[in-house]
């Protein structure tokens, strides 16, 4: 598993102090914020959509009060809502909300200010915590896992969608698609080249399949497991709070 400094205090190929990362990540969030959505439709050809309707299908029972952190423009989040559930999204990024909730399909959303390691949640408050490639810009990862850990009630569930490790066969491939094609993806579309780049580096340094369930364990949860999406690329992890 790599190691807690690789991940947290990088940014990119750049070793930068904790806040001058956040930052940095607050930054490139602010700047490609109007074309987000678009991009990420380009750089996974749609797929991603299906892989977040495969998070949204596996919490179709759980009820209650529901948070999307890092939810961004909203997509998520709407495809939560259901009849039973208060659905909010939480992100560090006010521009990345705005564009969601200029959005007529955004109605019956709440939409909250705040950022992983110091969640403006009460203890025990939460039923269903999601995320969806958002912890890899989370500056401390153990601590948002704690927070994750602290906002869940007794039973609550957690639900981590991130881009992971592929298959051994893959990885190729996707390494040349990754490192030649998305920054040159960002520079035509979104016109911050360097925010890709960025992004695509953050992935390598977010831990594996296993390095992550071992996290989670750490941080106290419990039933943890995993289900890779395209081969790898992706991951559903799944942990709840025990009673």
């Amino acid at each position: 598993m790599r190691q807690e400094h690789e991940i947290n205090h990088s940014f990119g190929r750049e070793s930068v102090n904790p806040t001058e990362r956040r930052d940095r990540i607050r930054t490139v969030f602010t700047a490609v914020a109007p074309r987000y959505d678009l991009m990420n439709d380009l750089m996974s050809m749609g797929i991603h959509r299906l892989w977040k309707r495969r998070l949204a299908r596996s919490v179709r029972d759980v009820q209650g009060q529901v948070i999307d952190l890092a939810g961004g423009t909203g997509d998520v989040a709407r495809l939560l809502l259901a009849p039973g559930r208060q659905v909010t999204v939480c992100d560090p990024s006010l521009a990345m909300m705005q564009v969601g909730q200029q959005r007529p399909d955004m109605v019956g959303i709440h939409w909250l200010v705040g950022e992983a390691e110091q969640l403006p949640l009460t203890d025990t408050s939460v039923d269903l915590l999601t995320v969806s490639f958002g912890l890899r810009n989370a500056t401390h990862l153990e601590q948002a896992l704690a927070e994750i850990h602290r906002v869940l009630k007794p039973g609550g569930q957690f639900v981590c969608l991130e881009f992971s490790q592929p298959a051994f066969w893959l990885a190729p491939f996707y390494n040349l698609y990754s490192f030649l094609v998305i920054p040159r993806l960002g520079a035509l579309v979104a016109r911050a080249p360097i925010a890709y780049q960025y992004l695509v580096e953050s992935i390598r340094r977010f831990p594996n399949q296993q390095g992550f369930a071992d996290l989670m364990r750490q941080a106290g949860f419990t039933n943890i497991r995993w289900n890779n999406l395209s081969f790898g690329i992706a991951c559903l992890h799944y942990g709840t709070r025990p009673q």
